[in-house]
């Protein structure tokens, strides 16, 4: 039963954020083979001012060893 929980910053279309979610979707049930009814993604939206502290340090900082895909960004430039 996986559970995706996207954060990302503001500016993005309803259009581009169900994109993403049907292309998760599509991606976790052909790689992991469970079936749509079993996925659920959802889209969390971060203003930029509270990235660092909301996001960057629970969710990448202290889990940096959980991380598949790790960023590429300074977080103190943000």
């Amino acid at each position: 039963m996986p559970h995706v929980i996207v954060k990302l910053w503001p500016g993005k279309s309803e259009q581009q954020k169900q994109q993403l979610s049907d292309e998760i979707t599509k991606a976790v049930t052909n790689i992991l083979g469970y079936g749509k009814g079993s996925v659920s993604v959802g889209i969390e939206i971060v203003q930029p001012s509270a990235w660092v502290r909301d996001v960057y340090h629970p969710d990448i900082r202290d889990k940096w060893d959980t991380l598949y895909q790790r960023p590429g960004y300074d977080p103190s430039y943000l």
